[in-house]
């Protein structure tokens, strides 16, 4: 049988997402992080909660949801200050793993960091997750040598960054 192509993401950005919004994201943080990790049961995703607030309450912090069947299906989540951005959180469901949700989120991203002026984006990726380093290597991330110990889950982290182009300079009529 041949391969359907996916069909497009659709990703929507919020620096206010509701509390269903946040849920959401939760259970699909949970899910993701259970399946890199090769966990046989997810952590109760209400123990996501607290590290997803505390990052949607920094200055700037935009949730991105993306989807192809109409319901949330991967998310990202950034903030930015005045020349930079950190992206805190890219997941996508695992049964929507391999139809291109996260290349999408990481567009979004790309594009609100441009429209804000930000001139380089970084994250924090676990070395290990080869998924997850392949996927931003794609994109254009590079590897920094700056590491750090991800508490939890006691693994090491690679820092990566990826430059921005300038925003595009408006007309003047």
């Amino acid at each position: 049988m041949a391969a359907v192509p996916a069909a497009p993401a659709t990703v929507v950005a919020s620096a206010t997402p509701t509390g269903d919004e946040i849920v959401d994201v939760a259970k699909i943080w949970a899910a993701a992080t259970a399946r890199r990790d090769a966990l046989d049961v997810p952590e109760p995703w209400q123990h996501k909660l607290p590290g997803i607030r505390a990052r949607l309450a920094l200055p700037h912090a935009t949730l991105f949801l993306a989807g192809d069947t109409g319901e949330p299906a991967g998310f990202a989540l950034a903030a930015s200050t005045d020349a930079e951005a950190e992206l805190y959180y890219l997941a996508v469901d695992p049964g929507a793993w391999g139809r291109g949700l996260a290349a999408g989120l990481l567009d979004a991203v790309e594009r609100w960091a441009v429209e804000r002026g930000v001139t380089r984006l970084t994250l924090w990726v676990l070395e290990d997750n080869a998924r997850a380093c392949s996927t931003y290597a794609r994109a254009g991330w590079v590897a920094t040598d700056e590491r750090q110990v991800a508490q939890p889950p006691g693994r090491l982290e690679r820092r990566l960054t990826r430059a921005m182009p300038e925003r595009p300079s408006r007309a003047r009529s």
